[in-house]
């Protein structure tokens, strides 16, 4: 039998992952009773940590034996050059292993440069993990059909150096293109949707969405601000934050929310949680400081929007906590449609916020008479390739759907991002949405 001391590195980190992700099962089943929220917090925030970089060790190990290892043997192995790349490489591999541990102790009112560094890395990581892997696969599927030997000649020498050497091209490439692209303001995207039973006097009724903003440290007040500016230049009737607006807790990060204050729209401005916000263990603190800026949280409750043409015209607006307050047994959370939709009927438009898509089609399943369901989540993958995940993960990707005759799923891409401040294949939205009766 081999002993542990015996087994592959890979081996080895897949060991440690298991063993991290059992101390989470195990924590949450037997201590959470036991143990503060802020302790649990920063308990879970460094398993997490701890799982993902042992999970990552396997793909460290293989980006250093495609661009480092690989090249040990050539005749530039021993120029100072070459000396200087095994360095970057290295630098750049703990740069994506330490972005994780950001969150526990890079959190401010603005980003701190390190943290932004970090994350840039995992960003980068993620793609060039992707290049290795494609081409590896396309150069062994080009052998098998070719029928080659499996000695490698001089031509198949050139062809492994070239793989390495592609890939981190095109991660570059990629890398730079999702910066410049994250860095732009979000596009203002206007859509307008149908809504069944909406009055006729809240015809044009503008309601503006935003979700995913994940103020933590990658984004801070800066880019808060500038969000709210691009809001109230809009003159929204309602504005909605469908979850995810932060990643730290609320006392760390409060100076960075204070823009929050300035958004004004005369029917009100509400707020759902999305699973960020459970996974902060403050949700409690987070609705008294969005209540100090006049946002009203939505707790699997609801509340009459009235017409400001006529006090006898309304619509339904609920909201229910984010499904994974369930998964985290978070106590006092958790979705509840039924509370969430008491005193709504089918004589009066239904809208619902709803974090994630998963719960947008179980509230259809449950209440297929809803009209209006406004998620976020996805980040429309944020970047290539964890589009393709986030597509066949969610019943609804992103952008509109109509679900029946009278019943539409709005995604919305994100306002921000998390963590990597990249977007590719995807682009950060801040939508405006024309609410329109029959």
């Amino acid at each position: 039998m081999i002993s542990f001391k015996q087994m592959p590195v890979e081996v080895k980190a897949i060991v440690a992952a298991g063993v991290v992700f059992f101390s989470m099962m195990l924590s949450r089943s037997y201590l959470a009773e036991n143990l503060d929220f802020r302790t649990q917090h920063w308990l879970r925030r460094l398993q997490m940590a701890l799982f993902f970089n042992s999970l990552m060790l396997v793909g460290s190990l293989h980006v250093w034996r495609s661009t480092v290892t690989t090249f040990t043997r050539s005749s530039a192995a021993s120029s100072f050059c070459f000396m200087l790349w095994k360095i970057a490489v290295f630098m750049f591999l703990a740069l994506a292993h330490s972005s994780f541990f950001t969150l526990l102790f890079l959190v401010a009112e603005e980003p701190y440069f390190f943290s932004l560094a970090a994350y840039t890395c995992l960003g980068a990581y993620i793609i060039l993990i992707f290049f290795l892997f494609t081409l590896g696969s396309v150069e062994q599927a080009y052998k098998f059909l070719a029928g080659r030997a499996a000695k490698a000649g001089t031509s198949n020498k050139n062809r492994t150096a070239l793989k390495p050497v592609l890939a981190v091209l095109l991660t570059v490439v990629l890398t730079v293109v999702g910066l410049l692209n994250a860095s732009q303001p979000p596009t203002v995207n206007s859509v307008e949707i149908p809504v069944h039973k909406l009055p006729s006097t809240m015809n044009n009724l503008k309601v503006v969405l935003l979700s995913d903003i994940h103020l933590g440290p990658t984004v801070g007040k800066t880019k808060l601000a500038m969000i709210v500016r691009m809001v109230k230049a809009l003159k929204p009737d309602i504005t909605v934050i469908v979850g995810d607006l932060s990643d730290a807790e609320a006392k760390i990060i409060r100076p960075a929310v204070e823009p929050l204050g300035e958004l004004d729209s005369p029917l009100g401005t509400y707020f759902v949680t999305g699973n960020h916000e459970y996974y902060t263990s403050d949700v409690s603190n987070w609705f008294e400081l969005l209540k100090s800026f006049n946002i009203q949280p939505l707790h699997n409750e609801n509340v009459k929007i009235v017409s400001p043409k006529s006090t006898s015209d309304w619509f339904c607006l609920a909201g229910v906590d984010d499904i994974e307050a369930d998964v985290l047994r978070y106590s006092g959370h958790g979705m509840d449609l039924k509370k969430a939709l008491r005193g709504c009927s089918s004589e009066h438009a239904i809208v619902l916020l709803a974090h994630q898509p998963i719960a947008a089609k179980w509230a259809l399943q449950e209440r297929p008479d809803i009209n209006l369901i406004l998620s976020g989540h996805t980040h429309g993958g944020q970047i290539f390739p964890l589009n393709a995940g986030a597509y066949l993960l969610n019943p609804f990707f992103v952008g509109l759907y109509q679900v029946g005759q009278n019943t539409f799923v709005y995604v919305s891409p994100g306002t921000m991002y998390y963590g990597m401040p990249m977007r590719l294949g995807s682009r950060a939205e801040i939508t405006e949405i024309i609410l329109r009766s029959p």
